[in-house]
């Protein structure tokens, strides 16, 4: 299947009566994160699978699935993407400059979580990873959600924490709590991998830590641990 029909066939599974409550989690009303966002009321599996069967891929008709107004089909344009990526190496760096220049239009935090390390992180493994610092910097929460979020690639692949603990300092002060549970997940999932180093960092900056981000990183840790850490902040 090509990418129009794929996405006539995830049209025709739409479900309005799971649409409005789509739309509630992931906060699409006014002055929220994913302010006017719409929803098909499709569920990811539905939507992985769609993808799944779709064998064409073209970054201008994926970029054109991106800048629909139905969360679900972007997702879709998302999925293909990662997809793209992963069976085209010859065309990585196309990929890689592709996602960056289109970052905006992931613009809700499951199309950024289901992207940004299966496509930057990845490619960043070996490369400079003076990007992800540029993204943290950025006025956009996409942006900046996925240079923490892409961390996780140097985490699962190299078991190397060093990036997510710099990156992590760098956003600690983020006005968006959709920010500090980030935070505070790549925390938790630097610990997996040195828990030396997560108390380090927790010593060093659990006063500057908002209670989310605190209350994620120490979430593996014994209860008896998770008090303490709460009651020190």
């Amino acid at each position: 299947m090509n990418i129009t029909q794929c996405k006539a066939l995830l049209e025709s599974m739409a479900d309005m009566s799971k649409a409005e409550h789509f739309g509630r989690f992931f906060k699409s009303g006014p002055g929220q994160y994913g302010e006017g966002d719409r929803f098909l009321g499709i569920p990811v599996p539905a939507t992985r699978s769609v993808a799944v069967r779709c064998t064409e891929f073209d970054t201008c008709k994926i970029a054109a699935l991106l800048r629909d107004p139905f969360h679900e089909v972007r997702l879709l344009g998302a999925l293909l993407l990662v997809k793209f990526y992963s069976r085209e190496r010859a065309r990585r760096d196309e990929v890689a400059a592709f996602y960056l220049k289109k970052l905006e239009l992931f613009n809700n935090w499951d199309l950024i979580d289901l992207t940004c390390y299966n496509i930057l992180g990845h490619y960043l493994l070996d490369r400079n990873r003076a990007p992800l610092y540029e993204l943290a910097l950025s006025g956009n929460l996409w942006r900046r959600r996925a240079a923490i979020v892409s961390t996780m690639a140097f985490i699962r692949v190299r078991r190397e924490t060093e990036e997510t603990f710099r990156i992590a300092e760098m956003l600690l002060g983020d006005r968006e709590d959709l920010m500090h549970k980030a935070v505070g997940w790549l925390l938790r999932e630097a610990g997996k991998v040195s828990r030396q180093g997560l108390d380090a960092f927790l010593e060093a900056h659990f006063r500057s830590m908002s209670r989310t981000a605190l209350r994620y990183a120490i979430e593996k840790h014994p209860e008896t641990e998770r008090k303490a850490w709460l009651s020190k902040r």
